[in-house]
């Protein structure tokens, strides 16, 4: 199967000329690692002359210096070219998992112009790190998928009315666990339905380095002045945060920023990375990630769940072979705040989620069996 990639890219368009900018930030980026325009320009294979080049000619369009140079000392970058790599890291959190989802797409559809290919697997999913490494995975195998980023309500609606063979979605562990179950239960059905454990992940307050605005707890995102940014409605983790609120007796009305949503974990870490905000909510690996400080303030699990007939299939014996395996286990221990030890563990609803009721039709017919 052939692997598609989509990346953003942006230019800079004065009197009419556009001017690429993926090699200018690519160059920018090597030259804050690495310290020098020459060492920068050997790590990319560039030669001196053309990485100059690049640096000169842009400091010309945007009429400032991208670098702050002197001699015997490290080339850094200027606060217009830290402005602009913090820029295109932002642009490529927000957009990447949407561009995935796209380019999964396209790769399904070619896949299915060819005769006697197995069929294409096709996931909706609330996003998390660990996922993306399944579906990296899963492409290495060669084996097909489709994976579309939803919410965890969405991903489940979708699975109830077979609009995909997999979702993925997160409960919190702990006395929150019930109540965020309230908000799934109608798509859950423990006759039809199974699961498979794929992580544990912890949740919490993402900030800036070095935490600059004291941020200890949510209370004090009701601060005034402090600028939040929060997951998109609909999502596990914004559920999460409403019901840890709601238990702490604070106000989302007074966060500032609480409306606005971003649609992955990335897409919040990158926002704070930015500066666009003070805080914002989601998964320590996506905090890590941007070099963010993290607050942990709860823990969850993230389950696939499939229809049990499903789970007999190779596709679904391949998912979970992958996820129990050393290999993958070794790859998710990168991540921060991850925990994948019960990972490819199949589970019941009700081994899962023994507190559950069950869903009304379900209970007529435990009503029907006990009157016989």
């Amino acid at each position: 199967m052939s692997k598609i990639s989509i990346q953003p890219q942006w230019s800079l368009i004065r009197a009419g000329r556009a001017q690429a900018m993926p090699k200018l930030l690519e160059l920018l980026r090597a030259i804050d690692e690495e310290g020098s325009i020459s060492a920068a320009a050997r790590k990319l294979c560039y030669s001196y002359r053309y990485a100059w080049g690049l640096i000169h000619d842009a400091t010309r369009e945007f009429g400032a210096p991208l670098l702050v140079m002197s001699r015997g000392r490290r080339a850094i970058l200027s606060l217009l070219g830290e402005k602009l790599v913090t820029a295109d890291r932002r642009i490529n959190a927000r957009l990447a998992p949407l561009l995935d989802s796209l380019a999964s797409e396209l790769e399904a559809e070619i896949e299915g112009l060819h005769p006697g290919r197995e069929s294409i697997l096709r996931v909706h999913a609330s996003h998390g790190y660990a996922l993306e490494l399944l579906r990296d995975f899963l492409l290495r195998k060669d084996i097909p998928v489709n994976l579309k980023y939803r919410g965890s309500m969405e991903a489940l609606a979708s699975l109830a009315s077979d609009g995909c063979d997999i979702a993925g979605f997160h409960v919190p562990l702990g006395v929150h666990q019930a109540v965020a179950l309230k908000f799934y239960t109608k798509w859950l059905n423990a006759e039809r339905h199974v699961l498979i454990n794929l992580s544990t992940r912890r949740q919490g307050i993402m900030v800036a380095p070095g935490n600059p605005m004291a941020i200890l707890s949510l209370a004090d995102l009701t601060r005034p002045g402090l600028r939040f940014v929060n997951r998109q409605f609909g999502s596990g983790t914004r559920i999460l945060l409403d019901l840890l609120l709601k238990s702490e007796h604070l106000d989302s009305r007074k966060i500032a920023g609480y409306e606005t949503g971003e649609f992955t974990h990335s897409g919040v870490a990158a926002y704070v990375a930015s500066g666009l905000a003070h805080a914002g909510f989601g998964v320590e690996a996506g905090a890590r990630k941007f070099n963010l400080d993290f607050i942990p303030v709860a823990s969850e699990r993230y389950f696939l769940i499939c229809n049990k007939d499903c789970l007999q299939t190779p596709m679904a014996a391949t998912i979970i072979d992958i996820v129990s395996s050393k290999q993958f286990r070794a790859e998710a221990a990168k991540l921060a705040g991850l925990d994948v030890a019960q990972a490819g563990t199949a589970l019941t609803i009700g081994d899962a989620f023994p507190d559950l009721p069950p869903r009304k039709s379900e209970r007529v017919k435990i009503k029907q069996v006990s009157s016989r």
